[in-house]
């Protein structure tokens, strides 16, 4: 097993939340800007649409540990 899942799990609830926003927030947007000229909408629109679509694997993080 490998340092980081076991790292990523000793940590409360709230950090792994604020963790996963850390992480996938930023990617969701930078990749949505920088996609969105390719599929004919503004940068910024393509940006709100990646933070949409980054909210996707928290979303199923929190619906996992509500089981």
């Amino acid at each position: 097993m490998s340092v980081l899942p076991r790292w990523f799990t000793s940590k409360s609830f709230a950090a792994q939340l604020v963790i996963l926003a850390l992480v996938f927030d930023p990617l969701g947007f930078v990749g949505g800007y920088l996609l969105a000229p390719s599929l004919g909408v503004e940068p910024l629109v393509g940006g709100a649409f990646g933070l949409v679509a980054a909210s996707v694997p928290m979303s199923l993080f929190v619906m996992q540990q509500s089981v």
